[in-house]
């Protein structure tokens, strides 16, 4: 898992420095456009609230003495905002929905998620190769409607050519 408590970021290369847990290593990763986008709107709305920076820590209390949030205490957020959405959603969650998204691209090799996730050995990034059962029943199901398509296409009369009146 990654903590950003002394991380940076650097929004014009799209990376975000994160601190490995295991290591506590730096290890920039790439970021979305939109996680950019997100960043800069909470950072907007806390206005004075919060530090901001290049090589300021991302997440801070909001309580009198400002200081950054341990992953326990996101943690604990992330189940607070679960218990008002009426949701079960964790951390860890959002991290393998990551992983399986990057892992189920064709044009990103596994060995970029590998190094994304912080796993030493490429088999335990291959665990997101194995598809959710969700995941197989839509494509099963769109590739379903593709074959449909294409036999009727196959079996739809061709148009008669337009022949000349004759005289």
């Amino acid at each position: 898992m990654l903590s950003a408590t002394r991380g940076g970021v650097a929004p014009r290369r799209q990376l975000i420095t994160v601190v490995r847990k295991g290591s506590r290593e730096l290890q920039e990763l790439p970021a979305s456009t939109d996680a950019f986008v997100w960043l800069r709107l909470y950072q907007v709305e806390m206005d004075d609230q919060i530090p901001c920076g290049r090589r300021i820590p991302l997440r801070w209390t909001l309580r009198s003495s400002s200081r950054p949030l341990t992953y326990h205490a996101v943690h604990r957020m992330f189940e607070r905002a679960n218990v008002r959405a009426g949701t079960s959603s964790t951390l860890h969650a959002l991290r393998h929905t990551a992983a399986y998204r990057m892992a189920e691209d064709p044009t990103l090799p596994l060995t970029d998620v590998q190094r994304v996730l912080g796993h030493a050995q490429l088999a335990t990034t291959q665990i997101y190769l194995n598809p959710r059962k969700e995941d197989v029943i839509r494509r099963v199901l769109a590739h379903h409607a593709e074959q449909t398509r294409q036999a009727a296409a196959r079996t739809a009369p061709s148009p008669r050519p337009a022949t000349a009146p004759s005289h």
